[in-house]
């Protein structure tokens, strides 16, 4: 990976490594996860699309195949770090129907940047991405949500 595209992605870690994460504030969340195969301890900077009360929403836009969401399905996840809060973190995959409703909530709270997000959501998907609730669908077959919060 080229040095200026490692730096620009691993630029929100270094601010949660610095104590700064809070001023991403509840968008984004950093989740601390096992590797599956190393055990090694890993940060990921990832944008909330939804918060149910304790739980905060994230996507694997990169499929069931991302790192990070391989990882939490092999062992729970360490710890999430969202705004000023910290908390040891359990997981659950949402249901599809959970899922659409999520995405759809994202897209209404960000409609303003709609059409950047359908882009974006259409080159992560390999496909054109409308934002009709059918296309909601397909994308949450496509691309896990994951619901973390605080461990019970």
């Amino acid at each position: 990976m080229n040095r200026i595209v490692r730096f620009v992605f691993r630029a929100p870690v270094r601010l949660y490594d610095r104590g700064f994460g809070r001023l991403l504030g509840g968008r984004f969340l950093c989740l601390t996860h096992l590797g599956r195969k190393s055990g090694r301890m890993y940060r990921t900077v990832l944008e909330v699309v939804g918060q149910d009360g304790e739980e905060f929403v994230v996507v694997a836009g990169l499929g069931a195949g991302a790192d990070w969401y391989r990882n939490i399905q092999a062992h729970p996840p360490v710890e999430v770090v969202v705004g000023r809060s910290r908390f040891p973190a359990e997981h659950r995959v949402l249901g599809e129907d959970e899922a659409v409703a999520a995405i759809a909530g994202y897209e209404h709270r960000n409609r303003m940047a709609g059409p950047v997000v359908r882009f974006a959501l259409g080159k992560l998907l390999g496909w054109r991405y409308d934002g009709t609730d059918l296309a909601r669908r397909r994308m949450a077959r496509q691309l896990p949500l994951v619901g973390l919060r605080p461990r019970s």
